[in-house]
């Protein structure tokens, strides 16, 4: 049997990344009616979802299943949008004191097949590098773990792909080529630079790589993590492609499980740089840590098609890499910041 359920706490929602606010919930007969406004620039659109929490936004649930309205991919800016949740089609009951809802709003710059989409990461504190969970496959560069405190940004859901590269440079520089959805690979840290400024340039936008904190706190999960070695699971073959799997290629991205923000791929398929020169880790608590000021190699994080489990755990550094040179296990993802 189905219960009717009762709202009785009604959480005013999320800022995501300033593009949602004025979020409302009200109930109407078996419906829960989630109002937001979405504010963005002209011709950007959104990817809209909304989530559900029972006990005051501690743990989220979902994305819900049975909505109508304003959600979904091509959702453009505007006010008073409204998402419509028949409950009844998803649970048995929804009741209690502390319901909450979130509206999740991810932005896909250039649109098409070749968009960048964005999963935003509420800031927060987290340990960085050699935790419990990772167990005796910890180097001493992963050493000494130490509290780091960010702030909000948003990061791509999937690896920068051929398709993207090709509609931003012109070209596919990409070992593993003849496949849009695939991650780009061959491309130098100085090669990502001149991307970025080309993107930033077409899009109106202000993206750049992640610092080694962003993308460490992104991969774990971020105030959602669960504590896994790494990115969304414990059972690396369901988050990654690495060496017991890959066949020795890349593979398209997303068809792995996602982490807990519903990221892709930050364990395996390829490496990706991030923007800070490798140093020694500090024993002190540091906040939105950019790495040394200066060295040889550019850090590069989260292994790839060709390595081993341990390489492509949450905490594993690469930093050896010369930022000139070009691999085809390395590619990237993006970050932008509110």
């Amino acid at each position: 049997m189905k219960y009717i359920f009762i709202v009785l706490f009604l959480f005013p929602l999320f800022l995501r990344a300033q593009q949602v606010t004025n979020v409302s919930a009200m109930q109407d007969g078996k419906n829960i009616i989630v109002s937001y406004d979405l504010s963005g620039k002209q011709g950007q659109t959104f990817t809209v979802s909304l989530l559900v929490s029972e006990n005051g936004g501690s743990t989220w649930q979902g994305p819900v299943n049975s909505v109508t309205g304003a959600k979904g991919q091509g959702i453009n800016p505007g006010t008073g949008k409204r998402i419509i949740w028949n409950v009844l089609q998803d649970r048995e009951k929804l009741q209690g004191s502390a319901i909450a809802f979130k509206v999740r709003a991810s932005y896909a710059a250039g649109g098409g097949s070749g968009s960048i989409e964005m999963i935003f990461v509420e800031g927060g504190t987290f340990t960085m590098g050699c935790t419990s969970e990772q167990g005796s496959d910890c180097y001493d560069s992963e050493k000494p773990a130490h509290k780091v405190t960010l702030n909000s940004f948003s990061i791509g859901k999937y690896e920068v792909t051929q398709k993207q590269w090709q509609d931003v440079m012109g070209s596919n520089p990409s070992y593993f080529g003849n496949c849009d959805n695939c991650p780009v690979e061959m491309v130098s840290w100085n090669d990502v630079q001149d991307f970025i400024q080309r993107i930033n340039a077409k899009t109106g936008s202000n993206y750049r790589l992640p610092t080694e904190a962003e993308w460490e706190y992104a991969a774990r999960g971020g105030k959602q993590s669960r504590g896994y070695k790494y990115s969304g699971s414990d059972d690396i073959n369901a988050v990654a492609w690495y060496t017991d799997n890959s066949s020795s290629k890349t593979h398209a991205v997303g068809q792995k499980q996602a982490n807990e923000l519903g990221i892709y791929d930050m364990s395996g398929n390829i490496w990706e740089w991030c923007s800070d020169w490798y140093g020694n880790y500090p024993s002190y608590p540091q906040n939105n840590p950019t790495g040394s000021e200066s060295g040889s190699g550019r850090v590069f994080r989260g292994g790839g098609w060709g390595s081993y489990a341990q390489y492509c755990r949450a905490s594993y550094r690469g930093y050896y890499n010369l930022p000139g040179y070009r691999y085809d296990y390395i590619g990237f993802r993006l970050v932008v910041v509110p």
